[in-house]
């Protein structure tokens, strides 16, 4: 008899995988709570590298079958997401993703759906990268100074440069200055360069 695995990701601390569980019993699974794999980790982290992935997968037996809210629970990465349920797909466990109607990831249908949607989804992120990148080209070509502004005035390194060669350590010079240890260490490499 098959039973019943559902796992559940969020990518920060701040969120929880409570909404994810409510809406798997909501579409009428019932799922123990031993069989219910929960953490907090990217989705940019391959699946096979998740720990609480990994330790469900070593429990998942023939025939049974995985439920995920999303697709992107899975992964980000469309080779990866697509690794993962051939893995699975050759223990003869079904991957049902609810946001895709319900439908067998493992089935020709559920592949070629699957297929389709990444695709849309790494080509979106690759448009987000190329409208960053032309984004930043323009801000440099405008003259426009892009990064973390400096912690410390010119005027400022001067004085911290003298503080240091008179012997002052990264801690005493730090807190005279008001700024953090890496601070001082970052203005002290840009004047050796």
């Amino acid at each position: 008899m098959s039973r019943i695995f559902a796992y559940c990701r969020v990518s920060t601390i701040e969120q929880t995988t409570e909404n994810q569980i409510a809406e798997i019993e909501g579409a009428g699974f019932h799922v123990e709570a031993r069989r219910t794999f929960c953490e907090t980790v990217s989705g940019s982290v391959p699946a096979m590298e998740r720990p609480e992935f990994k330790r469900m997968v070593e429990r998942l037996d023939w025939d049974d079958v995985l439920i995920v809210t999303k697709l992107d629970r899975l992964g980000r990465n469309a080779m990866d997401v697509r690794s993962t349920v051939e893995l699975l797909a050759e223990e003869n466990v079904r991957v049902h993703c609810l946001a895709l109607g319900g439908v067998d990831l493992t089935s020709a249908a559920g592949k070629m759906t699957m297929s389709v949607i990444n695709a849309v989804a790494e080509f979106e992120r690759d448009l987000l990268i190329e409208r960053t990148q032309a984004g930043l080209r323009r801000a440099k070509a405008e003259g426009k100074k892009l990064g973390r502004p400096r912690a410390l005035t010119n005027a400022q390194v001067d004085e911290v440069i003298t503080m240091r060669k008179a012997g002052g350590s990264l801690a005493t010079v730090a807190a005279k200055m008001g700024v953090s240890r890496s601070a001082i260490q970052r203005a002290e490499q840009r004047e050796t360069h």
